[in-house]
């Protein structure tokens, strides 16, 4: 699983990346986790608010820190 956080490196986009590990870790997943700092990559992503999660190239949150639960649904492999 690829994930990516996008966003310049503000404070919302440091407390991403922390959660999202934490959640992915807490799932047990196999993932490479990429932050994504140049705004021409985030622009070709749609993004207009960060920070964002980016999970295997969609989209999946922007413009906010969802809580802990919120993001190991987010992530939950689908069965």
């Amino acid at each position: 699983m690829k994930l990516q956080i996008l966003g310049t490196g503000c404070a919302k986009c440091n407390a991403l990346m922390q959660a999202t590990e934490q959640a992915a870790q807490a799932l047990g997943l196999q993932y490479e986790l990429e932050k994504v700092s140049d705004l021409k990559q985030i622009m070709a992503f749609g993004v207009m608010t960060t920070p964002a999660l980016v999970v295997d190239g969609q989209v999946k949150v922007s413009g906010k820190v969802p809580a802990l639960v919120e993001l190991k649904a987010i992530l939950q492999p689908m069965k």
